[in-house]
């Protein structure tokens, strides 16, 4: 089952006078329990569609269904509802909550949640993603207590909190050395391969889309490769 369907999606930004292309007819599909690396350098598209897929931004034309709903024409707030419901988010910067622990990081999208949990449940849902992510001893701890890898784990664990049917990874690995970063691809990989999470990794890096199964590249607004390969 296509979890995304994008059909000749076009953007352009309007800066004063000038329309800026920015994609230009983009058609994809992705499955249910793909891992695929969205590959571009700088320039070339890949976070305008990361946005777009998303639900962070609209596209000027085209269609847009996510988990067979059609998303393309919804306002800002029901973009908003979208993300809360099904997609999650790692971005390069972690995006912790200074002077707050690792426990309430993890827990705070819950505060925005549709499900209604209780206190009690929340922080008990939050407590097994961080000993899940090998953060059991460290949930009580701030970011400055914390590395760049561990807390790049607690910004895993507060994404996939609202259990998202999408997981983006924008960059996560930009900030950590080379084994952390191993570590930290190894961990997508097998939320992908045992929970059948649907991951996707943006990156201008080819070997970190080595660590997907497909990878589609970008380049000037169009999609210039779309090539199926074996994970490291």
């Amino acid at each position: 089952m296509h979890l995304i369907e994008l059909q000749d999606i076009f953007k352009t930004y309007h800066l004063g006078e000038v329309d800026v292309p920015v994609l230009k007819g983009i058609t994809l599909n992705v499955d249910q329990g793909e891992l695929v690396a969205l590959m571009g350098a700088s320039g070339s598209g890949k976070s305008t569609l990361m946005n777009i897929l998303g639900c962070l931004d609209h596209p000027s034309s085209g269609k847009y269904w996510l988990d067979g709903e059609e998303v393309s024409g919804l306002s800002t707030d029901g973009r908003a509802l979208i993300r809360n419901r099904k997609i999650g988010f790692v971005f390069q910067g972690f995006n912790l909550l200074p002077r707050t622990s690792a426990l309430e990081n993890v827990v705070m999208p819950l505060n925005y949640s549709s499900e209604n949990l209780t206190e009690r449940a929340g922080r008990q849902r939050a407590t097994e993603l961080l000993e899940r992510v090998g953060l059991g001893d460290r949930m009580h701890h701030e970011p400055s207590q914390l590395s760049g890898g561990q807390q790049q784990r607690v910004a895993i664990a507060r994404a996939l909190v609202n259990r998202p049917r999408l997981l983006f990874a924008d960059e996560p690995t930009g900030n950590l050395d080379s084994k952390t970063s191993k570590e930290i691809l190894l961990m997508f990989q097998r939320l992908n391969q045992e929970e059948g999470l649907t991951v996707i990794l943006v990156t201008h890096d080819g070997s970190i889309a080595q660590y997907a199964r497909r990878t589609v590249r970008i380049s000037d607004g169009l999609i210039v490769a779309d090539a199926a390969g074996d994970a490291s």
